[in-house]
């Protein structure tokens, strides 16, 4: 784990309303399901929150982003705008891919979000080809691709792992161990104690971390994304957290063992973030002031996503293929 030292306010503000922001959509999200308002596949990202704001709030806006179906939280810090985002995953023409991508493939190239698969591990590859086009250009763009720690085990990870070292691709590996890949234990499905260990194997800069400590979290990614923007090649992180849901939306913690259940409620992200921002004097009111105003920042997000039209039936034809533009 990375040493603590401090971290600029402005800088931890900022941290601190992307996590809420991430925070409340996802109760929003909850609760629209719950109601029955809503109906789709939902992968809640509770205890994820901030660990990918530290790590988005290190990028520019311009800088890529890869992520995967579990991913609101990262498109959410990277800056997506709520309500494409939310008419999208309810399948709206005003969404980010006019309603036919859902939550499971949300892309919006204006705040870098390329690409969110729906195949485990299968960002990499392309995080990389995104990062060798930035490096051929020579435009400073940094990637960032997001997996959890069951998919560091397919073949993708180890060839693009292999790859970005070789060409000292400006990519950051973001692994969000959050110690289950579905329903299985990290230790039921790999041998290694960490994740980062890996980094070795292809002389890549490895770094492990508390995903749920903002100050230790901002400063490993902003160590990587500085490396990366100065030509000095790939970093993996592997930032650890907790999935405090279960594995999507309505599954139980019946897998999980009692202790982890609660190590992991000892570990919540968004208590300890408070507590370092009043560390930190912020005072209590302000902070509150900030969530109220992503609360109505959310209401309005939902009322124009649901009062936006479905995608015409023709647009199943568009799309697909590239279209040639008119001189």
């Amino acid at each position: 784990m990375t040493a603590i030292t401090p971290i600029d306010r402005e800088k931890l503000l900022d941290i601190y309303k992307r996590t809420m922001k991430v925070a409340r959509f996802d109760e929003k999200m909850r609760s629209l399901l719950m109601s029955g308002k809503l109906a789709t596949i939902y992968y809640t990202m509770r205890g994820q929150e901030l660990v990918t704001s530290a790590m988005m709030a290190a990028l520019n806006q311009d800088d890529y982003l890869v992520t995967t179906y579990r991913g609101q939280h990262d498109q959410i810090a990277k800056g997506v705008p709520l309500d494409l985002l939310i008419a999208e995953i309810a399948g709206r023409a005003t969404g980010t891919c006019k309603g036919k991508g859902g939550s499971m493939h949300i892309t919006h190239p204006a705040t870098g979000v390329m690409v969110t698969t729906g195949v485990v591990g299968s960002g990499l590859p392309i995080a990389n080809g995104l990062a060798l086009s930035s490096q051929n250009r020579k435009d400073g763009k940094v990637t960032v691709t997001c997996f959890g720690d069951g998919a560091t085990n397919i073949g993708a990870f180890h060839e693009a792992m292999n790859m970005a070292q070789l060409y000292k691709l400006p990519v950051i590996f973001f692994c969000q161990n959050n110690r289950y890949g579905e329903h299985t234990a990290f230790a039921d499905h790999t041998k290694v104690d960490s994740i980062v260990t890996r980094a070795a194997a292809y002389g890549m800069k490895g770094v492990k971390v508390d995903g749920n400590d903002a100050v230790a979290m901002y400063q490993v990614a902003k160590e990587a994304v500085d490396r990366a923007r100065a030509g000095e090649g790939p970093t993996l992180i592997e930032a650890m957290c907790y999935r405090m849901m279960g594995h999507f939306f309505g599954a139980d913690f019946s897998y999980m063992p009692p202790e982890h259940i609660e190590e992991m409620k000892a570990e919540d992200p968004l208590p300890k973030l408070n507590a370092l921002m009043l560390e930190h004097q912020f005072p209590q009111d302000q902070l509150d002031a900030i969530v109220a105003g992503l609360e109505a920042e959310l209401e309005a997000a939902v009322e124009f996503a649901f009062a936006s039209a479905y995608p015409d039936a023709d647009e199943i034809r568009k799309d697909v293929f590239e279209e040639e533009i008119a001189a």
